[in-house]
């Protein structure tokens, strides 16, 4: 799962939804009916060519040190970046299992037969962002979770 940040539309384009929704509303007919895009089958067959993509054991072991790094902050930001004092609750197992099926994702929706540190990092926001809970000195200074989540990315090393 991953928790990707959209805002709010303009009023103006909130209002061109509202006339356009309006106006599908009233078009619509019994007989239409939206027509599938793909299969459930289609997806399995998706999500089973996900996993089939090659992952090194470097990659297995940066996406785990990526969580680790949400529990134990103070091993990669030290006490410049104070990062013992940042982060209340780091991200669950469920989390390296979210960063491994999203990374294998990236690679294939970019047509690659394998897994590279950029797909970890390119889905690690999204991913992480509702996984890790700041304190209350982090919120006080200002800190975002995607401010801490970046610094950690930063300093993780792709091994």
């Amino acid at each position: 799962m991953m928790k990707i940040n959209l805002g709010y539309p303009s009023a103006a384009s909130e209002l061109d939804v509202l006339r356009l929704v309006r106006q599908q509303d009233l078009h619509k007919t019994a007989s239409s009916k939206p027509q599938p895009i793909c299969t459930p089958s289609d997806i399995l067959k998706l999500q089973q060519n996900a996993l089939a993509l090659y992952m090194s054991e470097s990659v297995e072991q940066y996406i785990v040190q990526l969580v680790m790094a949400t529990r134990q902050p103070e091993l990669y930001l030290g006490d410049a970046g104070k990062g013992s004092h940042l982060i209340e609750f780091g991200a669950s197992p469920r989390g390296t299992l979210a960063l491994d099926r999203c990374a294998r994702a990236n690679a294939l929706l970019n047509g690659r037969d394998f897994v590279t540190p950029d797909d970890v990092r390119h889905i690690a926001l999204p991913v992480l962002r509702h996984r890790v809970i700041t304190t209350f000195e982090a919120q006080a200074a200002g800190l975002s979770v995607d401010d801490l989540l970046k610094r950690l990315i930063s300093h993780v090393p792709a091994l």
